[in-house]
């Protein structure tokens, strides 16, 4: 039995739809059905669903409050709330998809330079250092698991930089968006559609990374341009030091992808993704 953690998500949400697509049996669970900071809750939902297959969907995003009020919370879900899921998958000998991120990175390599699986990992936040935490608990819990760190998600069901920058066009005729912070969006179905691909096909258990393709890295700015490409506001062009956040924000999180496309996974470029979820 399938069992999706998180169901609710921007993420969880596409995988489900597309589960459904595809006619599989799964259980999906949300915090109502199971706070996966509790141990109890766990350990009960996956006694009574006896899981094979585990997509752990579940996390606490909100990067800036993590530096603060968010902090406890933070940990909580990322880290602990990992440990007992992973350690639940582990008990009943089914594999693990966990979702991490391209903070685990410095975001420090120059444009037009890649983030490799091996890299070495030092997260400048907090969100990215409890994901890191995260890792290496499914790392050190379970046999069978496979990590996939993604970027600048956005889908259908979901806050995200598109919807963002959608509503912002509704009522200003021009929005400022960084470009010097560089990186690859991720369509949430796509990112759904891999990790499915995954244990359809068996793949080498491991540490992956997808996100939508594109020769090198597009900025902020960019990627704002091609969503508003058909709308008469005017994006502008600012620097990082003028969009002051708590959490650091990487300047180029560009993964490689190299490792994703062996498995025979056929990624959409970032264009074609818009264009695919603008159609939904």
């Amino acid at each position: 039995m399938i069992l999706i953690i998180g169901a609710n998500g921007q993420l969880g949400s596409d995988l489900v739809r597309l589960l459904d697509e595809k006619g599989a049996e799964y259980k999906a669970v949300t915090i109502d059905d199971m706070d996966i900071t509790k141990v109890a809750d766990v350990e009960k939902v996956f006694e009574q669903i006896q899981p094979d297959v585990v997509y752990h969907c579940a996390a606490y995003t909100a990067v800036d409050m993590a530096e603060d009020e968010g902090h406890d919370l933070n940990y909580l879900v990322n880290v602990l709330g990992t440990v007992n899921i992973a350690k639940a998958t582990e008990k009943y000998g089914a594999k693990l998809v966990y979702i991490s991120t391209d903070y685990v990175f410095s975001g420090k390599k120059p444009k037009g330079e890649k983030w490799h699986v091996n890299d070495f990992q030092d997260p400048q936040n907090e969100y990215g250092r409890a994901k890191l935490l995260g890792e290496e608990a499914v790392k050190q819990i379970c046999s069978k698991f496979y990590i996939v760190r993604t970027s600048w998600v956005f889908g259908k069901y979901g806050k995200n930089f598109v919807f963002t920058m959608q509503d912002l066009a509704k009522t200003h005729k021009t929005i400022s968006v960084v470009n010097d912070q560089f990186g690859r969006p991720t369509w949430a179905r796509t990112l759904a559609e891999f990790m499915v691909f995954l244990i359809e096909n068996s793949s080498a258990y491991g540490i992956y990374h997808l996100s939508n393709d594109s020769e090198d890295g597009i900025s902020w700015y960019e990627f704002a341009k091609e969503i508003l490409k058909n709308t008469d506001v005017e994006v502008l062009s600012v620097n990082s030091d003028e969009f002051l956040t708590k959490a650091k924000r990487p300047e180029n999180s560009t993964m490689d992808l190299e490792k994703t496309k062996a498995t025979g996974f056929i990624i959409p470029t970032w264009k074609e993704a818009l264009e695919a979820f603008r159609a939904q």
